[in-house]
């Protein structure tokens, strides 16, 4: 649990299934068995801001390591800034095998940033060493069919959806965001200063 990492500490049992976001209570117990690790498959989840992608992300993450199987959380801007300073000191082909050793690796907030050639370019190295091994977790807020246009390049647009769709399960959650503002405070008004009678 300690190297997961994990953005929040979440767990399938406090899971609500009475609120109508998307999520299914069947589906959810299935991928609460972590089945769907063992048999190497990927899990997306997306859905607007706010709808509870990195709770339930985290929960089955958490699901994972209850079961003994490894994990990692990571944003995906951070992934590429991490990746990228692999490269700049030389220790890019080891950081991919210790990703590459990770049973689930959770990429949060996928496309939330522009990426660039490096970016694409990380990220099929990092799918490629997954594909039929390991499983990954991708939540996202951009919805997946425009996934393509936002990779840019379509030579590694195909590759790097087709190393993360086939096989991956979808979940697509709904509703205004559960974030909710926080209460302002009220100040004390001054009160005003009493007039006295003079008579």
């Amino acid at each position: 649990m300690q190297l997961a990492q994990l953005k929040q500490r979440a767990c399938v049992e406090d899971i609500d299934l009475r609120s109508r976001r998307g999520r299914d209570r069947a589906q959810l117990a299935s991928l609460a068995s972590c089945d769907w690790i063992r048999a190497v498959h990927n899990l997306i989840v997306h859905g607007p801001t706010g709808s509870g992608k990195t709770y339930l992300a985290c929960a089955l993450a958490n699901q994972a390591c209850r079961q003994r199987l490894s994990a990692l959380y990571l944003r995906a801007p951070r992934l590429f800034e991490d990746l990228s300073l692999c490269h700049a000191d030389g220790s890019f082909r080891k950081r991919l095998g210790a990703l590459a050793k990770t049973r689930l690796l959770l990429i949060d907030d996928f496309a939330i940033a522009p990426i660039g050639p490096r970016e694409r370019s990380d990220l099929l190295e990092v799918l490629d060493d997954r594909v039929g091994t390991r499983s990954t977790i991708i939540t996202s807020q951009l919805p997946i069919e425009h996934w393509h246009d936002y990779i840019g390049d379509p030579t590694l647009a195909d590759a790097i959806l087709d190393r993360l769709l086939h096989s991956a399960h979808n979940i697509h959650l709904e509703g205004e965001s559960m974030r909710k503002p926080l209460p302002t405070q009220i100040k004390n008004p001054i009160p005003k200063p009493r007039k006295i009678d003079s008579t």
